[in-house]
């Protein structure tokens, strides 16, 4: 789904220094991002934020993440700076909407099969990504 378009995947990679590199590229990214939207999809407090389709939504996800963790900058070169906290002002997110989009994303960083590591690294992330962007008390 959002594969890159900068080169592919970790293949041409000489060592494996980032976390994109470790997970074999951008195949790891989009198995992520779907299990993540595949809770949104029927979680009640999350879904009315999102569009009827979550194609789209997924494919930034997963764009954005592969870069974020050392794949290919395709996302900024679409979209420009991430500008996470601009881009997800519109949206009330309070404390029940941050904690369930931290238990989805963890539940599927954890299903993930990473090493013990790199799963803390990506949780520390979205624990503090989520917190920065509540926006409502």
């Amino acid at each position: 789904m959002c594969a890159p378009t900068g080169g592919d995947d970790a293949s041409s990679a000489p060592a494996a220094s980032t976390l994109y590199d470790r997970v074999g590229g951008s195949a790891w990214f989009t198995a992520l991002t779907e299990r993540f939207y595949a809770a949104v999809a029927t979680d009640p407090v999350l879904r009315p934020l999102y569009p009827d389709d979550l194609a789209d939504p997924q494919d930034r996800l997963c764009g954005f993440l592969i870069q974020y963790w050392g794949g290919p900058a395709d996302y900024s070169s679409r979209r420009g700076h991430p500008r996470l906290r601009m881009r997800h002002m519109r949206f009330a997110i309070g404390l029940a909407e941050r904690n369930a989009w931290f238990r989805h994303m963890a539940a599927a960083v954890r299903a993930g099969g990473l090493s013990p590591a790199d799963e803390q690294a990506m949780l520390r992330y979205f624990a503090g990504t989520a917190t920065q962007l509540t926006n409502q008390a």
